[in-house]
């Protein structure tokens, strides 16, 4: 049973998996059991080049990104299970007993994060009612978004990126799934308010 499962390894479900990584030491985390899907054959990474995103060295491509974040959260976050390769195609339950199965496998999870863009293809069977119009996106792009507040689809269920309704710039992006990430961590604090910084100190 994992305790929470982040769909989609782009900009905004890497950072949560990295924000949740970085907790590792809090003793509210210690035991909680994280998985990310990093499947990412759709990702609009793959045709990114980047020039205006804070941090990033100006001319560093999209592909570079997505195959570097996926060897960097290995690296540093070992405890965090990558899931390559495997596409969810339908989630089942209510919170706190969800089963998430994909082409290959099931999994059991108390919490699910769904961060895979927002074309109009999204077609995982149990999170089809939430879907509407993308509110920041032009009509003719046929853009959608998962029905949230503030991320939270339904209990248990938490919307990241494009897909939670944001414009696709990649700041916002990483902003959004760390924002999530900071959620869970408060949920896994007994509601008290929470957030992870690395400290050279």
């Amino acid at each position: 049973m994992f305790d929470v499962l982040i769909i989609g390894g782009g900009v905004s479900g890497m950072s949560c998996a990295l924000v949740l990584g970085s907790a590792k030491n809090k003793t509210f985390v210690t035991d909680k059991k994280i998985g990310i899907f990093t499947h990412q054959k759709n990702s609009s990474l793959q045709e990114a080049i980047f020039y205006n995103a804070y941090g990033i060295t100006p001319g560093k491509l999209g592909s570079e990104l997505l195959t570097e974040s996926t060897q960097d959260l290995a690296t540093t976050y070992p405890h965090i299970t990558q899931i390559p390769n495997e596409k969810v195609m339908k989630i089942e339950g209510a919170y706190p007993e969800f089963t998430v199965i994909t082409n290959k496998n099931s999994y059991q999870t108390k919490n699910i994060v769904v961060g895979i863009g927002s074309a109009n293809t999204f077609d995982i069977e149990g999170l089809m009612q939430f879907i509407e119009p993308h509110k920041k996106a032009l009509p003719e792009k046929q853009r959608i978004q998962l029905k949230n507040e503030d991320h939270k689809v339904a209990d248990g269920i938490y919307v990241i990126g494009t897909l939670a309704g944001w414009r696709s710039q990649l700041a916002i992006a990483a902003g959004s799934g760390a924002a999530v990430a900071t959620d869970i961590l408060t949920l896994w604090n007994n509601g008290v308010q929470t957030h992870a910084h690395d400290s050279i100190r």
